[in-house]
């Protein structure tokens, strides 16, 4: 245990746009700094003294830790670790928690948003309002895009854990008949379906699993072409899990209905993205922002106060390493 309780936050915007209240998470330290952005070289000289290091997306490596013998504590605003050198931590004697359950009713709400906009073709018709389509229409009503009802339909869900039951509970209160399908490297179950199985059956597939050596673009080109023509798939877990080009490719063949996605493999997509091409139909893209909800947000300040102060109590909460 440390009597040093300094603590520095290295991406504080990430978490807080100036709308919450940081005060539980102050009164954990004896001083809390609060930087902007951090860049990777200038990590070492921001941690020199602290106890405890908050980051979201910034990475703290092996050298950072070896140059900084005063920090024992890394919280991570977020669930993902992979920013994190947890076996560094480990060798540095470093306890390193992260956040966990935060994000789940605004990221289970996003995603039936994302599917209801698809199955409505909500961004369709607005574009053909905002053109003077209606306006001009010799009838009542514009319906030159199908609109499809959720109820009766199959939802296919690849991740049940806290997020996709959620999901599960919203799809079904729709009408939709769910079923779960088995991820790759885990356990055969008999309540999850083989992938290729599950594929032909489902009108919509939404993913809501962790991106690992087994589940990196378990979705290709080979799964998508399994789907029923017309189904719609949505992610709003990890850009990684879905091969982006071969998703771009069954949207520009007509195979896919539409898809929707609130994360891409790098972000932000500085250098571009097969997804964002202006000539994709029938596809969404969110900026990563289905998490993001200030319910979800302040969520986040509870836990990584209550992981601080369970460290220095010495009954640690949310340990990754």
């Amino acid at each position: 245990m440390t009597n040093n309780r300094r603590a520095v936050f290295l991406d504080h915007p990430s978490l807080d746009l100036g709308d919450l209240d940081l005060s539980a998470l102050r009164d954990c330290f004896s001083e809390l700094q609060l930087f902007a952005q951090t860049e990777p070289g200038q990590v070492t000289e921001r941690l020199q003294g602290a106890a405890v290091a908050i980051t979201n997306k910034i990475p703290i490596d092996a050298s950072a830790m070896a140059a900084n013998p005063d920090l024992k504590l890394i919280l991570i605003s977020a669930t993902g670790t992979n920013n994190v050198d947890l076996a560094a931590a480990r060798a540095h004697g470093i306890t390193v928690c992260n956040c966990q359950g935060y994000g789940t009713p605004s990221v289970a709400q996003h995603t039936i948003m994302l599917l209801l906009n698809l199955a409505t073709r909500l961004g369709d018709y607005r574009k053909a309002v905002e053109a003077g389509r209606w306006q001009q229409a010799k009838q009542f009503c514009l319906l030159d895009y199908p609109i499809v009802e959720l109820q009766g339909k199959t939802l296919g869900l690849l991740g049940h854990g806290e997020l996709g039951g959620a999901v599960a509970r919203l799809a079904e209160a729709f009408g939709m008949r769910v079923i779960s399908g088995q991820l790759p490297g885990r356990p055969a179950r008999a309540d999850r379906m083989p992938l290729d199985d599950l594929l032909p059956q489902v009108d919509a597939l939404t993913l809501h699993c962790p991106l690992n050596e087994h589940t990196r673009h378990f979705i290709g080109a080979r799964e998508l072409a399994l789907l029923k023509p017309g189904a719609l798939v949505v992610n709003t877990a990890r850009g990684g899990l879905i091969d982006e080009q071969a998703l771009a490719d069954a949207l520009r063949s007509g195979h896919l209905g539409g898809a929707a996605t609130d994360v891409l493999s790098v972000e932000p997509p500085t250098t571009g993205n097969p997804l964002l091409d202006n000539d994709l139909p029938r596809l969404i893209v969110t900026p990563h922002n289905a998490w993001g909800s200030r319910e979800a947000r302040q969520r986040i300040v509870g836990q990584l106060s209550e992981n601080a102060r369970g460290f220095f109590s010495g009954t640690a909460l949310r340990v990754v390493s």
